[in-house]
């Protein structure tokens, strides 16, 4: 499996004839997974499928039969209709079970395709998950990400129309069967018929295709518009800022333009298919007026015009529905292709060795000659830093914004690779160990933690998701972050539904959704501790006492602090100033301050601001 390289995509790029049909190479596997989903519906739906198929031509002959049978009938004046009878409850039998045969295909095909979708959207979650963190930041990648977990309605259809195709396969075999038979120059107009809406269809399906994938971008900022647009979160600052026509300009421009590109090529689509269903007609007609010619001069008989007519007719409907389903598979097939494409998309680069991870840590992590800059970037964010945290040192990051503080904590998560240099835990490069043992090693607080609208409970839980139903510990961590106090306001307690997305749910500020983040930090207790801003949403009281708790927690254990607020910084063991992507200066509170450089400016500042 290709790691996925970016590329400049051109908005008029074109699908040819080409990757139209190779994407149907993705078909079998894609019914691979079906089959795996449900084998027993599968092979329902298959069945009921080939009932179906063989109906149509059975019903058709069975009418030829009792159109015969009456002119046998008229024409000899019998009075025994007992035949005659026999083969109208035949038909009417036939009639029933199609009907049942129909309702029973849309019955299995809902279900599995349910069935199917639940799956689909799991392994594009669990897929996310696996890869990497920079790749998800790039907006090429992002948008192969929205094609893949988009489509999947289009991939339910896509199930449907090729198990029909088969079913319609079945039939035309049947008709063209009884054709040949009776009247094998039928077959000649049929195919003069078809053929030109068949490649009509074909390069139109192109064509949609690839207005879809050139403008994945562009519909993604229409969505984001559209949010933005109407919205609770967004509402204030749209009505303040007097930004709804802006936004509506914006908005409607951007969709104009996919409008008409869309619009001509609906309409091009259109006209085409009319003059080719008109030559279909024509055909069509052609083929009644031979028949019919047929059974004047006495070559074919009454009931064998009405099958012949009939079949014809089948025939063509079937044809022309077999490549109109033809059109619509190759072109799901190529939204099937943006998903096995994502799926393959190769995990984070695995590393020969799979070091298990020291149960606790003994020296601690080693920063060696460290470059970073971004993918795609030829800017460096770190330029060639070296430092330790010592086993059970508290350390804090300062710096203004930009300096690399943040960054240094996705390296030391190792949601990115180092540009080049080294990151060592024990002595060890952190690439050897298991990367999700490793990372199981942190408890983290980001400053742009998210906000779940889960409950409570559960958005504590989630700094150590597997122990959900221990209560006790939930109300600890929230008693040391403080949540406690955020709960006891809250009708249904630790069950209260937050957000406002759904039914009875209730929004939180700021600060008491950064008390709910913190509650996860102390949930999961973990060997080694990074708080990026953990307080900048709290007032200065809150934020003393829970800084006080905290320092509690992570007594004797590895920690990383970030904050702007040198009341909280000056409690580290050491503290490293930043600038520029460099380490400035580096020691203790009192150390930095008889420096007098960069740390030492910025808190006489801070302390100013306090006076």
């Amino acid at each position: 499996m290709a790691r996925f390289q970016p590329k400049s995509l051109n908005d008029n790029q074109k699908i040819g004839l080409k990757s139209t049909f190779n994407s149907l190479f993705f078909i079998p596997r894609f019914f691979k997974e079906i089959w795996k989903t449900n084998k027993k519906l599968f092979f329902a739906s298959a069945f009921c499928r080939l009932i179906a198929a063989l109906l149509p031509v059975i019903i058709l002959w069975i009418g030829k039969i009792i159109i015969d049978e009456i002119i046998r009938i008229t024409t000899n004046s019998e009075t025994d209709y007992s035949e005659l009878w026999k083969y109208v409850v035949i038909e009417f039998i036939l009639i029933v079970l199609s009907d049942l045969v129909s309702r029973a295909i849309s019955l299995t095909d809902g279900i599995l395709g349910d069935q199917y979708n639940i799956q689909t959207s799991i392994q594009i979650i669990k897929k996310t998950n696996e890869i990497d963190i920079s790749l998800l930041e790039n907006s090429e990648f992002y948008d192969k990400l929205e094609r893949a977990r988009t489509q999947t309605m289009g991939r339910v259809d896509l199930m449907s129309n090729v198990l029909g195709q088969a079913q319609t396969t079945i039939s035309i075999i049947t008709l063209i069967a009884g054709l040949i038979y009776f009247e094998p120059y039928l077959i000649i107009l049929l195919i003069l018929s078809i053929i030109p809406s068949f490649i009509n269809e074909v390069r139109f399906s192109q064509q949609q295709y690839s207005l879809a994938r050139s403008w994945t971008t562009e519909r993604r900022e229409l969505d984001y518009l559209r949010f933005i647009g109407a919205n609770d979160k967004t509402a204030k600052e749209i009505k303040l800022f007097g930004l709804t026509d802006f936004v509506v300009e914006r908005f409607q421009v951007l969709a104009n333009r996919y409008f008409n590109l869309n619009k001509k090529l609906v309409i091009k689509r259109s006209s085409y298919g009319f003059l080719f269903n008109v030559l279909g007609s024509i055909s069509y007609y052609a083929a009644y007026v031979f028949i019919i010619y047929r059974v004047l001069s006495g070559v074919i008989t009454l009931g064998e015009l009405t099958f012949l007519s009939g079949s014809f007719n089948r025939l063509m409907k079937s044809l022309q529905d077999f490549f109109s389903k033809f059109t619509r598979i190759s072109e799901s097939a190529l939204y099937l292709k943006d998903y096995f494409d994502f799926i393959d998309i190769s995990s984070e680069p695995k590393h020969s060795e799979d070091i298990p991870l020291p149960k606790t840590i003994q020296k601690g992590f080693e920063f060696k000659n460290v470059y970073f800059a971004y993918p795609e970037s030829e800017h460096q964010i770190l330029k060639d830093i070296s430092f330790t945290i010592n086993a059970g040192e508290k350390i804090a990051f300062v710096g203004q914004n930009g300096a690399g503080k943040t960054t240094l904590t996705k390296l030391l998560l190792r949601f990115y690779e180092p540009t080049s240099g080294e990151i060592l835990l024990d002595g060890v490069n952190i690439n050897r160990y298991n990367k999700s043992d490793y990372q199981a090693f942190f408890g983290v607080l980001f400053q742009d933690f998210f906000r779940y609208e889960f409950t409570v409970k559960e958005n504590i839980a989630i700094g150590k998701i597997d122990e959900i139903q221990n209560i006790e510990r939930i109300e600890k961590a929230a008693k040391l972050s403080l949540a406690d106090e955020v709960v006891s306001e809250l009708v249904l307690g630790y069950e209260q539904q937050l957000g406002k997305r759904f039914v009875k749910g209730q929004e939180l500020s700021g600060g008491q959704w950064q008390k709910i983040a913190l509650a996860r930090a102390y949930m999961k207790n973990a060997e080694v501790m990074i708080l990026d801003e953990p307080t900048s949403a709290l007032d200065a009281k809150a934020e003393s006492e829970v800084f006080e708790r905290f320092i509690h927690l992570i007594e004797n254990k590895t920690s990383v602090i970030i904050s702007h607020r040198f009341s909280t910084v000056r409690q580290a063991d050491r503290i490293l100033v930043l600038e520029n992507g460099k380490i400035l200066e580096a020691g203790t509170h009192e150390e930095l301050m008889k420096n007098n450089k960069l740390y030492a400016e910025l808190f006489t500042l801070q302390a100013e601001g306090y006076q």
